[in-house]
């Protein structure tokens, strides 16, 4: 198993780190876009971190342009529509690939955790309906998937796409981590 944190990732202003910068915090790693159905959560995610980031949390935002072109920014661009309209102050790094042959090593890692993935179920049955092709097993599904990570940098939990960032399910489990110190 991949030691998630020690992947190298780039910051959106062009640093390159790993997700190290962050042991010991409990993170939550979302792949995000501007241009999706589910982009309000970006105001979840910006209250769910300035609540919670003085106990140890952080958030790793990752653009990712995989489905339906709703990514198209350059990083700048991107940080600047994160800024301007949802005020967003938590981490936003490089645009990346979550899927496919050009998958980044931290999602090809981030996804081969086995792990249920909750609420599951809703967001494929639209998607579905939509006439798309899932895959069964752990690939990303759509925007907005998110991986809860303890402390000790392993994954404890995963949440659909549609689950808000604000959901009672989320928040239980953060505050779960959040209490191990």
């Amino acid at each position: 198993m991949t030691d998630i944190l020690s992947i190298p990732v780039t910051l959106a202003d062009g640093r390159e780190t790993a997700l190290s910068e962050y042991r010991g915090k409990v993170m939550l790693v979302v792949n995000v876009a501007s241009r999706c159905g589910l982009t309000q959560q970006y105001d979840g995610l910006e209250q769910l971190y300035e609540q919670k980031r003085d106990e140890g949390f952080v958030i790793a935002a990752f653009p990712a342009n995989n489905f339906k072109d709703q990514e198209p920014g350059t990083d700048a661009e991107i940080v600047e529509f994160c800024r301007s309209t949802y005020d967003v102050k938590f981490p936003i790094f490089s645009k990346i690939s979550v899927k496919g042959r050009d998958q980044h090593p931290l999602y090809k890692a981030l996804t081969s955790v086995v792990l249920p993935t909750t609420g599951d179920g809703p967001m494929k049955e639209r998607l579905r309906a939509m006439g798309l092709e899932l895959k069964d097993g752990g690939d990303i599904v759509w925007n907005f998937e998110k991986f809860l990570i303890g402390r000790d940098g392993k994954v404890v939990a995963r949440f659909a796409p549609d689950v808000e960032p604000l959901d009672s399910r989320l928040v239980s489990a953060l505050e779960q981590e959040l209490a191990k110190g």
